[in-house]
């Protein structure tokens, strides 16, 4: 008889996390009371960048097209800017992953953090999982639908909330929180808060488990991020095994010595040494994903770590060590009593498991790439221009014979002033330069805008660039207030073209 297939997705079986306390709990609220308190606001706080300038300190201006970050403005050529900082979040991610396996799922994924918050309010409200759990299988009177509408209007309005703080990132967010609640803003802010609080109400309350489950392809991916050297957490079979109820007097005592297998051959039944666990399901509980941790390693596992904490503390309520549920790694696994490297065995430290060839190559990776944006970053100039000739037609004969070139000049000042450009070219062939609609040569550029500006060249008729197929030519811009300068190449068109 062979056994049935699994389904590819099962129902959703509610689960109801602990309480616990311990360090890894404390870390996860701090971690948790930070990355909230960043994202709902920042919006809010201000960056004098001039009179011109917005002054929120973090601003994706979509409408201009441009984003700010405290003193730094990314325009849209600059894109390789957003680029190199998603590179560096990928190799972040495989750098953290190959050390300490899904510590970003377990601590600062958005879902997890969220999670973590609707179900502080589900405690808060409903009790700790015992309550929850005869909540669930009471009968629906007027104390559940209490107990159930209250939670989720907490919840709603924390998933308002969210929708709303994500909107406030990309205008400026005073003046559209007015606009919000007078009913002036756009459709488009009110679309993006309700798509965001219904995704965060659904993904927070109802779907926990089944988004980094079914919905993340991370899950999938770590495999690959992981060897033998990287630290998860884990459970210490060899010291935990064979499982069952606490006892006291001398045979505890012999439980606590043994720390390797056994063999049940040589030592009768009733005398098999008992391992530390005493099956209370403690770390089972406490799961956000609801696994067993003592099964080994497993796709739902998120690193979280409650489940440490949880076994810590029934340790020490047994007088035992703590770590038979711990961050290890699977070359921390003992050999068998009877191999030959036993005696000579010991357990790699930590440094040695997170300072590792691949964790080096990708902390290298990482460095080179944000090395890099920074010294994109400082050696950028203020001013910036690009040359488009214009090639309908490559030239104009004027009456006098000589030939003239039209070129479309994209000036850029980045500057929260309004500066005064002054344009001129350098080529080893004797050419003139005009704009079009001045008698100078320099030309008012809008603060923090970019201007079009229409340019002539022309050769004489005797040039040599008149009658040459092509010349190079450089054209330059100079701020006249900084003595700021920039150019591009490009070239003239005679009659030989």
């Amino acid at each position: 008889m062979t056994d049935s297939p699994q389904p590819l997705y099962t129902p959703r079986e509610p689960i109801f996390p602990r309480r616990v306390s311990g360090f890894f709990r404390t870390m996860k609220w701090w971690i948790m009371g930070i990355t909230l308190g960043i994202y709902y606001l920042l919006p809010w706080v201000r960056w004098d960048r001039g009179p011109n300038m917005p002054d929120q300190a973090v601003l994706a201006d979509l409408a201009n097209r441009r984003f700010f970050f405290l003193w730094i403005e990314i325009w849209p050529h600059e894109f390789y800017f957003v680029a190199g900082l998603l590179i560096m979040a990928g190799l972040g991610l495989f750098l953290f992953t190959s050390a300490l396996g899904r510590v970003w799922c377990g601590y600062t994924c958005p879902q997890t953090v969220w999670t973590d918050l609707f179900l502080l309010v589900e405690r808060w409200i409903e009790g700790d999982r015992n309550a929850r759990i005869r909540l669930l299988k009471a009968k629906w009177d007027f104390r559940k639908w209490r107990l159930r509408v209250s939670k989720w209007i907490v919840w709603l309005l924390i998933s308002i909330a969210t929708g709303g703080a994500w909107v406030f990132y990309f205008t400026d967010a005073p003046t559209l929180a007015v606009n919000l609640f007078t009913l002036d803003a756009p459709f488009v802010a009110y679309a993006s808060i309700a798509v965001l609080t219904a995704t965060t109400f659904i993904f927070g309350g109802f779907m926990r488990e089944q988004v980094c489950i079914y919905m993340c392809p991370w899950p999938r991916i770590q495999a690959a991020m992981m060897d033998e050297g990287t630290l998860t957490v884990g459970y210490r079979d060899w010291r935990g095994e064979p499982r069952g109820k606490h006892r006291k007097g001398a045979r505890a005592a012999a439980a606590a010595r043994t720390t390797t297998a056994y063999d049940e051959t040589e030592v009768p039944e009733l005398e098999v040494a008992q391992g530390d666990c005493i099956d209370c399901m403690a770390c089972v509980n406490v799961c956000p994903m609801g696994i067993d941790i003592r099964d080994g390693q497993q796709m739902e596992c998120i690193t979280c770590a409650l489940c440490i904490d949880a076994c810590d503390e029934i340790m020490d309520k047994i007088g035992k060590p703590r770590g038979l549920i711990d961050y290890l790694a699977l070359e921390d696994v003992p050999p068998a009593k009877e191999e030959p490297e036993y005696q000579s065995w010991k357990p790699k430290p930590v440094w040695q498991h997170v300072f590792r060839t691949r964790t080096i190559l990708y902390t290298t990776l990482w460095s080179i790439v944000g090395l890099g944006l920074l010294f994109a970053l400082f050696i950028r100039s203020d001013i910036e221009l690009t040359v488009s000739p214009v090639r309908n037609p490559t030239y104009v004969t004027q009456s006098d014979g000589s030939i003239r070139n039209i070129y479309d000049v994209r000036l850029r000042n980045k500057s929260g002033d309004d500066r005064l450009f002054h344009l001129s070219l350098t080529s080893e062939e004797t050419l003139r330069i005009n704009l079009e609609g001045s008698e100078t040569l320099s030309v008012e550029v809008p603060a923090d805008s970019t201007m079009l500006q229409r340019v002539y060249v022309t050769a004489r008729r005797q040039d040599p660039a008149a009658s040459a197929d092509r010349t190079d030519l450089r054209i330059w811009v100079e701020d006249l207030d900084t003595q700021t300068r920039a150019s591009t190449a490009t070239i003239f068109n005679g009659k030989g073209s």
